[in-house]
């Protein structure tokens, strides 16, 4: 794809499809995939990083995943200028070991704190796609395709895996490569991604909305977020995706215009957390627009709990897939709350004529 090629015990994981489009575009075909990990702790993130080749601006239009939910809680793929890395890092990248601890990046109270950040800080991160709970393939509408790779600010990519629990044996880094030789037993967890370098006329990005917050024992709670577009972009939403763990009932997204909700989709996260087509296609959100999303939960357990990166945490993430014509991509492309018990939309003065009971109701 990428004029990169991966190699997992020798085998060349990268190749062209021999298919063409109408307009005669040659797509080729490229597997991102952990390289035979088996996580040794609960709550393990685990990413592969890439780097793309400068030559070649690339598009990206489909995402096969190639993952279970019965070995991995979630899957993420980030666009990055700079992958995370240290000195440590480094010796693993000599070693030829290929994968690496890395933290969540969407929690602001990240549990996961010694771990590397996806993304070098100094640099631009940007999500591109995510998976949960064994979603199917998504393909992007015609002529459109996320740009990246040639003089784009995207030069590597880094597929995050999250698995909750370890996979059969006891794996530390150290002993990696002898346990890895039983091929069965390790995970290749990962996405296949198809993309062109023909040109698109529509480029894609994706929004994330996210909070932080917590949720009192033995209640139910609305995990609320909203920002102002202040961009000069006219972005074209046609897929959403939600995110939360077991106490999410209900994540719903909006666009709010004045005193205007329209939906662009609500979903339990309890379904499949795939990337599903928006509530009206024609829809555009312009600058001075509002984007707001709303989790609903219910905690039974007899403990509060906060937003995390783990299992025994909770998530709140609404994730809007959108087009531009022609134009840039947002550049401000993550839009966070405190959550409760400090922040709800009642207590912001620019949000009126609140849809309270469609917003938390499939």
């Amino acid at each position: 794809m990428l004029n990169l090629i991966v190699f997992i015990f020798g085998l060349n994981y990268h190749y062209y499809a021999h298919t063409m489009s109408a307009k005669s575009s040659i797509y080729e075909i490229t597997q991102l995939n952990m390289p035979g990990v088996r996580p040794d702790h609960n709550e393990q993130y685990l990413c592969k990083a890439i780097k793309l080749d400068r030559t070649n601006v690339h598009y990206i239009t489909k995402f096969q995943p190639q993952i279970s939910m019965s070995r991995a809680h979630h899957m993420l793929l980030f666009g990055c200028d700079l992958p995370g890395s240290d000195e440590e890092h480094n010796k693993i990248i000599k070693a030829r070991q290929y994968f690496r601890d890395c933290g969540e990046m969407t929690s602001q109270s990240n549990t996961a704190s010694s771990s590397l950040p996806v993304c070098d800080p100094s640099g631009k991160t940007s999500i591109i796609y995510g998976w949960a709970k064994d979603a199917p393939a998504l393909t992007l509408p015609a002529g459109t395709g996320f740009k990246v790779a040639g003089n784009t600010e995207v030069q590597y990519l880094v597929l995050q895996v999250h698995y909750m629990h370890p996979l059969q044996g006891d794996v530390t880094l150290e002993n990696y490569f002898k346990i890895n030789l039983n091929i069965l037993e390790a995970d290749f967890s990962g996405v296949t991604l198809t993309s062109t370098t023909t040109p698109m006329p529509n480029l894609a990005g994706v929004l994330l909305i996210a909070t932080d917050g917590m949720i009192k024992a033995n209640s139910k709670e609305n995990f609320e977020a909203a920002c102002l577009i202040d961009e000069d972009v006219e972005i074209h939403p046609f897929a959403f995706r939600v995110h939360a763990h077991d106490r999410g009932i209900v994540v719903s997204g909006f666009k709010v215009h004045g005193d205007r909700w329209d939906l662009i989709g609500k979903k339990s996260p309890k379904e499949p957390q795939m990337f599903y087509p928006v509530n009206n296609t024609d829809m555009v959100i312009r600058k001075n627009d509002i984007v707001a999303a709303r989790c609903t939960m219910e905690n039974i357990e007899d403990r509060d709990i906060k937003i995390g990166a783990t299992g025994d945490d909770e998530m709140c993430n609404f994730y809007i897939m959108y087009f531009v014509q022609n134009g840039s991509i947002l550049k401000d492309n993550t839009c966070t709350s405190a959550g409760p018990p400090i922040y709800y939309w009642g207590r912001d003065g620019g949000l009126k004529n609140i849809p309270d009971k469609f917003a938390s109701t499939l």
